[in-house]
């Protein structure tokens, strides 16, 4: 499965802690992130993170291709709700995205931890379908 990774600046230190606590389970799996929320994960972890641009610079919009193109089978978006963004547009065109073409999505770490489980039961393999 392919996971995008994406977190604001607030939550970048949650997000290694998640992938930290997961690893086992991410590591069998390709990641793509922003770039800093990618290099972050790979200090702290040894993980393979494709990284893409920082998000302010167009991370988001080419996670965003990804998921048009059904590149994409996951996203865990730790999002500061509390903090608006510059970049704000393309944060919920990436939300808008994975409810257009059926991607999971986790904005908070419940519900990232919920997924990650799932996808380790194998629960998301109905996503192969969609390839």
């Amino acid at each position: 499965m392919n996971i995008a990774l994406i977190a604001h600046d607030a939550k970048k230190k949650l997000m290694q802690n998640f992938c930290i606590a997961y690893r086992g389970i991410l590591s069998k799996h390709d990641l793509y992130a922003t770039g800093t929320t990618g290099r972050l994960i790979e200090e702290v972890t040894n993980l393979t993170v494709h990284k893409q641009l920082a998000g302010h610079l167009g991370g988001e919009q080419q996670i965003g291709a990804q998921i048009e193109n059904n590149e994409i089978d996951l996203v865990i978006f730790l999002r500061d709700a509390l903090s608006p963004q510059g970049h704000e547009p393309e944060l919920n065109h990436v939300v808008k995205l994975c409810d257009m073409h059926n991607i999971p999505l986790a904005t908070n770490l419940a519900t990232a931890e919920l997924l990650i489980k799932s996808l380790a039961r194998g629960d998301m393999e109905w996503r192969e379908m969609y390839k």
